[in-house]
């Protein structure tokens, strides 16, 4: 047996708990997910001799945790840090014109976060799609395939929320795809 089936049983695992292991251990089960997925790819890259399949998953990686720090980055830079938590606390929330002319400053960030943010992750899915496809086309488990394309389907349709509900889907199908990966590559098909 290859790394394949190794890979198998991790990026099952790990597929899991990327869906819902931060629910069940918070933050350190989708951590501990995220690293057996990428020893995963790293195994079915090594055994396919394909290193762009690895190299695609972490430009994916990459990109996505640039998505979270972009966001995150102007969203604090935009409200000046902690104090605007302390200065929200003075505001009365039953006049919407109190509320409006605190909030109203800070809307052009958020939205310039959010759609930057949206954009690293639009292409992070790309390359992550990029991945799949060839590992779906080195394994012959074309899950991986579906997997990329409605993961990125739902990467693009995320500025309009129901993108998160696509890419939950997504989520469900990688972890069908890993754990139901041959336990060997198929050998390649000869031709006369």
């Amino acid at each position: 047996m290859g790394k394949v089936h190794d890979a198998k049983l991790l990026g099952g695992i790990g597929a899991i708990l990327m869906l819902i292991g931060g629910a069940v251990i918070p933050g350190i089960g989708a951590i501990i997910g995220l690293i057996l997925l990428f020893i995963a790819v790293k195994y079915i890259a090594e055994d396919t001799k394909n290193e762009s399949i690895f190299d695609n998953y972490l430009m994916h990686f990459i990109c996505t945790i640039i998505a979270i720090v972009a966001i995150f980055v102007i969203f604090f830079a935009s409200i000046g840090g902690f104090t605007f938590f302390t200065a929200m606390q003075k505001i009365n929330f039953q006049d919407p014109q109190a509320v409006w002319n605190f909030f109203s400053p800070y809307i052009v960030w958020w939205v310039l976060g959010l759609v930057i943010g949206w954009i690293f992750f639009v292409i992070g899915a790309f390359y992550l799609r990029k991945s799949y496809n060839s590992i779906a086309e080195h394994t012959k488990q074309n899950l991986f395939k579906t997997t990329g394309t409605v993961y990125f389907i739902g990467a693009i349709t995320l500025i309009v929320l129901v993108g998160a509900l696509i890419i939950l889907i997504a989520k469900i199908i990688e972890i069908v795809a890993y754990l139901t990966l041959p336990d060997q590559l198929p050998s390649p098909v000869q031709t006369p």
